[in-house]
């Protein structure tokens, strides 16, 4: 009997421990969280970031008074969006480049060819709706069937398609010229919602599930954990890319890293998607940042069990998560919350491939992807003769399409753009799809000027195009400027450090006198293509766009 007494005691000493512990480390954490102010003193260069939830952001400054004269159109490429009237004078009333700069002229003129009917757009709407409608009907079954066998029992009503969904109207509204218009208000709704919308499933991407157990990692260079990604589906059934955080902003990546092992960065994604649409190319999928809860918002809504099984706590007590091969299964790559937050980007998705097939094709300007190996561009200066022999890039306008692409990515500083897409609805003149940009600015410091070589070796460049970088270097449009004032609006402002805004300008020199040299050598009647298909425009040298 003594010795039972005693066990009794030992037994109670023991729940007791680890109940105090359980207090100690977990439940009063949450409650010293809860208790703690949460504005941040005037001046923490750290708001916004994982540490804590981001305050709401300053409010934007307040549009100009739309015009009412006939012909103006109102953009929203920001949600206090710029104003309808063109600006006279580079600057608008309230002092911002960004709503100067999308009330210029350039921005306001006529899409060529205008488009002329459903034919131009890239989905039909009733068909793309009946899909959709498909599509939400098949996952409110699959949600009964999964609470029947884990005998859940929820209050909530199955999911209902809004025909009013951004993530709908922005599918609806992609045609022949971009992914969204510049007079659309959906691109704003539509970065709001990505931020704001519960989720209500996480899982891997399609390309992840592919090589999930049937990769040999031998057979790899990229270490583990570098390629990690999640599809995110919300309340309103819309869908996104999220890239977590891997990489501090004032790290740069290591002069010895190649392209192809390079961190992918969140903050990189948020930022080509700013870019992409002050160059007027309109081709990145609408991209916002977001500080995710992963237990919540991850951990606690996927339904996939490989998914589930790769969390853990860390011996900081932050919930963490790392990639379950396709290379390696270590948790040195994990990313972890602080303990639950974790900031990253949310890329919007593009219309299922069953409603809108794509062409995945590689890019001629292709990287070998060895250490020790060149491909013939590095090494042929007249490659591009070659080039400009072979079908499409021979009597399309898609080579102009890559020039454009390249110098978007000498902006990023972006290596490692294997191969591009296009919807093959639009045929061969279609725009290129500017997707994967999570390995731009890495560098700030450096300018790799072989990413230049469509443009160098062919010495082609759009007129449309070469305007737009000409008036981002005149001083009241200044592409640093302006894009600063852009990625204020985001949760995770501020997205790049003040180094990566200066090397925009600084390589925007590099490309204009890249495209001078170009006109020295073959006039300008060769070099600069004033519409699609056509090699011949009149050229106004470094126009000052001011006056």
């Amino acid at each position: 009997m003594p010795g039972l007494r005693r066990d009794r005691l030992l037994t109670l000493l023991l729940l007791g421990a680890l109940l105090s512990a359980d207090l100690y480390f977990h439940l009063w954490p949450q409650v010293r969280r809860q208790l703690r102010p949460r504005q941040r003193p005037r001046g923490c260069p750290c708001a916004g970031r994982a540490s804590s939830p981001a305050p709401a952001p300053a409010p934007a400054p307040a549009p100009a008074a739309a015009s009412s004269a006939p012909g103006t159109v109102a953009h929203n490429f920001s949600e206090a969006g710029p104003p309808a009237e063109p600006a006279t004078g580079g600057r608008s009333a309230s002092g911002s480049k960004l709503q100067a700069l999308f009330a210029h002229p350039l921005y306001n003129v006529l899409e060529e060819p205008p488009l002329l009917g459903p034919e131009d757009l890239l989905l039909a709407s009733q068909e793309a709706l009946r899909y959709y409608r498909r599509k939400v009907a098949r996952w409110n079954r699959r949600q009964k069937m999964y609470k029947e066998q884990m005998n859940l029992t929820s209050p909530d009503a199955p999911l209902q398609l809004r025909l009013e969904a951004s993530w709908v109207q922005f599918h609806l509204e992609i045609n022949r010229h971009g992914l969204y218009s510049r007079s659309s208000p959906v691109v704003s709704k539509l970065l709001h919602d990505m931020k704001h919308f519960p989720t209500i499933s996480a899982d891997y991407s399609q390309d992840e599930k592919a090589l999930l157990g049937a990769c040999d990692c031998t057979q790899i260079v990229k270490p583990s954990g570098v390629h990690l990604k999640l599809v995110l589906r919300f309340s309103d059934f819309g869908k996104a890319m999220f890239k977590p955080m891997r990489q501090q902003r004032d790290e740069e990546t290591p002069e010895d890293f190649f392209y192809f092992i390079d961190f992918q960065r969140h903050n990189a994604e948020i930022a080509a998607f700013h870019l992409d649409r002050i160059l007027d190319f309109r081709r990145v999928p609408p991209t916002v940042g977001r500080l995710v809860n992963v237990t919540k918002e991850i951990l606690e809504v996927t339904k996939n069990e490989i998914l589930q099984s790769v969390f853990f706590v860390s011996p900081a007590s932050n919930v963490c998560f790392f990639a379950k091969c396709p290379y390696m299964c270590k948790t040195e790559y994990a990313v972890c919350g602080n303990p639950h937050l974790l900031e990253g980007s949310l890329s919007a998705f593009l219309p299922s491939l069953n409603l809108a097939p794509r062409l995945s094709v590689p890019n001629p300007w292709i990287r070998s992807y060895s250490p020790a190996g060149k491909e013939e561009w590095e090494v042929n200066p007249l490659y591009c003769d070659t080039v400009r022999q072979i079908y499409p890039y021979n009597s399309s306008n898609r080579l102009l399409n890559v020039i454009d692409m390249a110098i978007f990515d000498f902006l990023i500083g972006n290596m490692d753009r294997h191969h591009y897409e296009m919807f093959t609805k639009f045929g061969d003149d279609g725009f290129l799809i500017h997707l994967d940009n999570a390995r731009g600015f890495g560098r700030h410091s450096h300018d790799e000027i072989s990413i230049l070589s469509p443009l160098s070796q062919c010495c082609m460049i759009k007129r449309k195009t070469l305007l737009h970088l000409q008036l981002l270097a005149q001083a009241d449009y200044k592409l640093s400027d302006v894009m600063r004032e852009s990625l204020l609006d985001d949760q995770l402002t501020p997205v790049l450090t003040e180094p990566h805004l200066l090397a925009l300008d600084r390589r925007l020199q590099i490309i204009l006198r890249t495209v001078e040299r170009c006109i020295e050598v073959h006039g300008e009647q060769s070099v600069i293509a004033s519409s699609p298909g056509e090699q011949s425009a009149p050229y106004y040298g470094q126009a000052d766009w001011t006056s």
